[in-house]
């Protein structure tokens, strides 16, 4: 979640797909700068105004999504959508949900902190045995890796320090308290869990770039459509490696084949 506090700029310029999803969206480039300043506002400018943002603080919140949604997914976790339309009734300047999430917000439970309340007195005590509860722990593992997952991914694609994410920590915070006893444990399993989070989207940059940009377009995406984008760079990206092998490959038959010939006098002469 990305929260209604101050934010750095960031600037960058993606080359991605159209706002249509699947394999038959056309290539297109979203500028990073507007037009002239002789030119009218467009849409978008004119959105940004209505929202109160600049194009680098709208461009932020899409990377912090982003990186939510693509996080989920690695860690096989459902996604029932993603926004970086502001929410004025939760305080959020976007949001990234898991399947049934908006309907616990809506009816009041689906913070953390309401999680860790019906949780906490089925947590062992120190000494006792925590098998029972094992699942609990990955879950809040998992979870809070996905809660850090927006300012990693803002430190992979911004040249800025990221805003201080005060909601997801806030939320990662509650959840490990279920399974750490002091502050100083808090902070360091966090700190792991951010670098968890970086690791986990550093090698699909390219589909973090694609959706956040998709993202900026379309506004809101329901998982669905999510799934679809993130696939269709998973599935160019594998055409383009699998050009790339058969190009090296008759490459090397060609050379191989020069060489044959080069020896064929060698051969006759002997």
């Amino acid at each position: 979640m990305s929260d209604g506090c101050p934010v750095e700029d960031g600037t960058a310029e993606y080359a991605t797909c159209s706002p249509g999803t699947g394999a038959a969206a056309a290539e297109m480039v979203v500028p990073a700068a507007g037009g002239g300043p002789d030119e009218p506002p467009d849409e978008y400018d004119e959105l940004l105004a209505t929202l109160g943002r600049t194009e680098e603080q709208d461009q932020r919140i899409s990377v912090h999504e982003a990186g939510h949604a693509i996080c989920a997914r690695l860690l096989g976790h459902e996604v029932g959508g993603v926004t970086v339309n502001p929410d004025p009734i939760h305080g959020s300047e976007g949001l990234c949900w898991g399947v049934g999430h908006s309907e616990a917000f809506s009816e009041g439970s689906g913070d953390a902190s309401d999680v860790r309340a019906v949780i906490s007195p089925m947590m062992p005590k120190a000494g006792e045995d925590r098998r029972p509860v094992a699942d609990v722990f990955g879950s809040v593992y998992s979870k809070c890796i996905e809660f850090l997952a927006g300012r990693a991914a803002e430190r992979l694609l911004l040249e800025v320090e990221p805003a201080y994410p005060v909601d997801d920590l806030r939320q990662a915070r509650e959840l490990a308290l279920l399974i750490c006893s002091s502050d100083e444990a808090i902070e360091t399993f966090l700190a792991h869990c951010d670098v968890v989070a970086r690791d986990l989207l550093m090698p699909h940059g390219d589909v973090l770039i694609v959706l956040s940009t998709v993202l900026r377009i379309r506004r809101t995406l329901d998982g669905r459509e999510i799934d679809e984008i993130i696939s269709d760079v998973v599935t160019r990206k594998a055409m383009a490696l699998e050009r790339r092998r058969r190009a090296e490959w008759r490459k090397s038959e060609l050379m191989a084949a020069r060489f044959r010939e080069k020896c064929e006098p060698l051969d006759r002469r002997s």
